[in-house]
Formats: C-alpha cells, sequence, structure tokens
C-alpha cells in the first residue's frame, strides 16, 4: 500500500477529482500539486502526482467503478503515460485496444458513476 494512502494530500486530491468529475470536467496535474503545496513542474511533481493520482484510481477501481484519473490531465489536454500504464497494470486496457478511444470512454464512465443526482420532488 501507498505512504500515500489516508493523508491529507490523497484526501485533498481524491475531493479535487471528485469535483471535477461531478461537474463533467477536469483537473489537473498543476492544480492538484498546487492545492497541496508541491512544485507546480518537474519530476518530483510528476512523480508525486502519479503516485496519488494512480492511488485514488486504484481504489476507485478496487470499488467497482472507473479510473478516475481518466480525468486528470497536464497541460496538453490529455492524461500522462503513466495513467495507460495503470491502465494495463490494473486490466482494464488491453494490448492492442486503442488509448485514446480508451481514455475517452472511460472518461465517461467517471461522470456517469460520480454525476449528481438532482431530486424531482
Amino acid at each position: 500500500m501507498s505512504d500515500w494512502m489516508n493523508t491529507k494530500e490523497y484526501f485533498i486530491t481524491y475531493s479535487i477529482m471528485i469535483n471535477a468529475a461531478q461537474h463533467g470536467g477536469v483537473a489537473t496535474y498543476q492544480e492538484i500539486a498546487q492545492a497541496n503545496g508541491f512544485p507546480l513542474v518537474g519530476s518530483y511533481m510528476g512523480k508525486v502526482m502519479g503516485e496519488l493520482v494512480g492511488l485514488v484510481s486504484e481504489n476507485e477501481v478496487n470499488q467497482g467503478r472507473p479510473m478516475m484519473s481518466s480525468i486528470v490531465v497536464s497541460v496538453s489536454g490529455k492524461p500522462g503515460e503513466g495513467y495507460y500504464t495503470l491502465a494495463r497494470e490494473l486490466g482494464l486496457l488491453h494490448e492492442g485496444e486503442d488509448e485514446e478511444v480508451f481514455w475517452r470512454r472511460e472518461c465517461e464512465k467517471v461522470y456517469e458513476a460520480w454525476k449528481k443526482p438532482y431530486r424531482t420532488k
């Protein structure tokens, strides 16, 4: 289990991701880094963001939900390479499957899983 589990940084990261999911948007690695007081660029930031965001996704998948890290993107508007590596490790992205198609489909699953139910009465 990751050293980040149940830390303040984990919960800050998770809450940002939930908020983005509920609003059908995205969160950036830089936004999450800033909220946690980490550098906004560099290899340390990339490593830590990968660990935190990946841990959230692993836990989501273990709960039967899609990869929440699908909606966390870099300044390019797309997930980092570690996203696809994790998807393969979790058995979700299969050999020969189109990565971008997988990513977009997974984003839609995240939005569906986390959408806010609206009361009708």
